[in-house]
């Protein structure tokens, strides 16, 4: 009799691993309890966002980095906005030479917006996918507000 060979039972996959040790760090829950990436990216939305973010959230230093920071940006943008309405308020209506400095405030004030809304998205996008980006200027603002640390 020849010999006979049992067939290999078919392998299953192994279950998926459910709960906290499948989460990776990006993607802990937050005291808000949302998780950690969705926080910091809603955090993001200047100043209302970050005030709302830095009240709530106690705990994660994450959250509370890109909150500080969209607090200190959108008031850095208020405050831009209140400079270029007084100077356009003063230039613009001098006689014979307003309308060329009408031209040139609105000129700058599209491009800071353009590039306030670019900087805006970007640090969206960054916290988003858990990565710790600084904005020029204001983020080691923000981190010495939060961590008490500075970089330099």
């Amino acid at each position: 009799m020849p010999d006979t060979v049992d067939p290999i039972p078919p392998s299953t996959p192994p279950p998926l691993a459910t709960g906290p040790a499948n989460v990776s760090s990006a993607h802990a829950s937050s005291t808000t309890g949302l998780p950690t990436n969705v926080a910091a990216a809603l955090a993001c939305i200047p100043l209302i966002g970050g005030i709302i973010f830095f009240v709530l959230e106690k705990r994660d230093a994450f959250v509370r980095f890109y909150a500080m920071q969209s607090i200190i940006f959108g008031g850095a943008w208020i405050i831009f906005a209140i400079i270029w309405n007084v100077l356009y308020g003063i230039l613009a209506h001098i006689p014979a030479i307003g309308w060329l400095f009408a031209i040139i405030l609105w000129f700058i004030w599209a491009i800071a917006n353009v590039g306030a809304v670019i900087i805006w998205v970007i640090a969206m996008i960054k916290a988003f996918t858990g990565v710790r980006w600084d904005i020029p200027y204001i983020g080691p603002i923000a981190r010495n507000q939060v961590d008490g640390t500075t970089t330099v």
